[in-house]
């Protein structure tokens, strides 16, 4: 529920307050300090020198190009297609898993990889033909899922061998000292009026740093206890329908622009596609 409302609510402070690059800046920027005052109180593990080069690619592609990918593409296209291509994410966890891992897919596998891929081409090329949607913003947004499915694949073997908020703080700060190494950040914010956002603009971005950013990963740590994370994975299907309830709700008072023209039964035909997809791949997979 937190990603959803975040889908609508973030497209309503950029571009108008923020541009993509600096609001990454202010959400990776809070969420490094919210994390390094959690981990103050907790017993840290030396890192072994063997998994550096795992922290520092968790940091560039679960954090940077995660990041910068997710927010320029959600500025160009629109709320609900981010929704819906992120419900690739498990479908590309998968396939690299068993491309990294040597997995075998069977025969349903190959076809669910299909199937999804083809709903995520139809919906993306379908873009252009609207208002409010863009192939490039698209494009973004599917380079944004399969970085963030490389980053959970690389970074499993470190949640075995150090504590999950030691692992989510080391990477947040690696993401952020290469967030400062892309030329643009430094840019943007020279350009940033910071008086002429108003106080409910300041309202969403706190929103997306505490709500989407912190809690989101601490509440995926503490789930993570008592589910399997097939189980938890399968709950990103549901940002889609997420995505369409807030933005019935928030248009209705007033919190966000009115994004309703672009829900229409193509891209809900797309969707089902794509769910169609993951469903063979996943669930079919955990019933095994």
């Amino acid at each position: 529920m937190l990603y959803g409302a975040n889908h609508v609510l973030a497209k309503g402070v950029m571009p108008k307050y923020l541009d993509p690059t600096t609001f990454i800046f202010f959400r990776v920027f809070g969420a490094v300090i919210l994390f390094w005052l959690l981990l103050i109180f907790q017993k840290r593990k030396p890192i072994d020198p063997k998994d550096l080069w795992r922290f520092g690619a968790a940091g560039l592609f679960g954090v940077t190009i995660n990041q910068l990918f997710f927010f320029h593409g959600l500025h160009l296209s629109s709320a609900l297609n981010a929704g819906i291509i992120m419900a690739l994410n498990p479908l590309m966890v998968f396939v690299l898993s068993a491309l990294i891992y040597r997995e075998k897919l069977s025969a349903k596998n190959y076809l669910g990889i299909l199937i999804g891929a083809a709903g995520a081409i139809a919906l993306t090329l379908s873009s252009g033909q609207s208002i409010g949607t863009s192939v490039r913003g698209d494009l973004f947004l599917l380079i944004n899922a399969l970085s963030y499915a490389l980053y959970l694949v690389l970074s499993k073997p470190l949640l075995t061998k150090y504590s999950p908020i030691q692992v989510i703080c080391y990477v947040f700060t690696i993401g952020f000292i290469l967030l400062l190494l892309f030329p643009p950040t430094w840019h943007n914010l020279s350009q940033i009026n910071l008086s002429i956002i108003p106080f409910n603009a300041w309202l969403k971005i706190l929103y997306v740093i505490i709500g989407v950013t912190f809690l989101t990963y601490l509440l995926t740590i503490f789930g993570l206890k008592y589910v399997s994370p097939t189980v938890s994975a399968t709950y990103i299907y549901t940002q889609p329908i997420m995505v369409m309830l807030f933005t019935f709700i928030f248009a209705a008072i007033g919190w966000s622009d009115n994004y309703l023209h672009i829900i229409t039964l193509e891209r809900i035909l797309y969707m089902l596609l794509i769910f169609m997809g993951v469903y063979l791949v996943s669930f079919h997979k955990s019933k095994k």
